[in-house]
C-alpha cells in the first residue's frame, strides 16, 4: 500500500445537462458559459443555474457543470433528497438507468426528467500511473481514511482510472459534514478486505 495521500474535494449538488435539455431550459442555440475550471481536465462550473423540484420541496440556485453530457444528471445529497421528497439511488456518475425523476426549472421554462437524479457514490479519480502507485484498478472498491478533526473511514469508494483524470477523491456534502471534512483534506487508501 502506498503512503501517498489523495486530495479530497467536496462536491455540492449540481447538474449535468444534455444539449436537448439545455436548449429546453435556456432557449434555442443556448450554450453553457464557463465561470471557472474544475479540478478535472476539461470540466468547468458554468454560470447558468437552475432550480430543482420534487414532490415535497424545491432547491434554488443549483449550478450546472459543463461541458454538456449525453444524459442529463442531477447529483444531490441524501439531505437534499429528503427535502425534495425523492428517493435517488446511490450510483456512479453516468449510471442513471432507473434512477429518480425530478423537475428542473429556469424561470418560466421547466422540464421533468423521468430518470437522472442520483446520489453520487464516493469515488477517486486517478490516472493509470496513480493506479500503479496505489496498486489499484479501475472500478475497484476501496476504503479511504480521511484526516480531520473527526477522522472517518469511508468504505465502498470506487476507483475510476483514466488518463483524462486528475488525482482527487470526491465526496458529497453529507459525507463531509459527518466527518468534519474540509476542502482539500487528505485521504489514505486502504484495500477493502473481503
Amino acid at each position: 500500500m502506498s503512503t501517498k495521500t489523495i486530495p479530497v474535494a467536496i462536491s455540492a449538488r449540481h447538474i449535468h445537462v444534455n444539449e436537448e435539455d439545455l436548449q429546453a431550459l435556456f432557449g434555442p442555440n443556448a450554450s453553457l458559459t464557463k465561470d471557472f475550471d474544475l479540478s478535472q481536465p476539461g470540466q468547468y462550473a458554468a454560470k447558468e443555474r437552475v432550480s430543482i423540484e420534487g414532490p415535497k420541496g424545491i432547491i434554488h440556485n443549483v449550478r450546472i457543470l459543463g461541458p454538456a453530457r449525453p444524459a442529463t444528471q442531477v447529483e444531490v445529497s441524501k439531505t437534499d433528497a429528503l427535502k425534495l421528497g425523492i428517493n435517488p439511488p446511490l450510483r456512479q456518475s453516468g449510471d442513471v438507468e432507473n434512477s429518480a425523476s425530478i423537475k428542473i426549472i429556469n424561470g418560466d421554462k421547466a422540464i421533468t426528467i423521468k430518470q437522472g437524479a442520483i446520489i453520487a457514490q464516493a469515488h477517486i479519480h486517478m490516472t493509470e500511473e496513480d493506479a500503479k502507485q496505489f496498486n489499484v484498478e479501475n472500478n475497484e472498491i476501496v476504503s479511504v481514511e480521511v484526516e480531520s478533526e473527526r477522522p472517518v473511514t469511508l468504505r465502498g469508494v470506487v476507483v475510476r482510472v483514466s488518463n483524462n483524470f486528475s488525482l482527487e477523491m470526491h465526496i458529497d456534502t453529507d459525507e463531509a459534514n459527518a466527518g468534519f471534512i474540509e476542502q482539500q483534506a487528505k485521504g489514505t487508501i486502504f484495500k477493502t478486505t473481503k
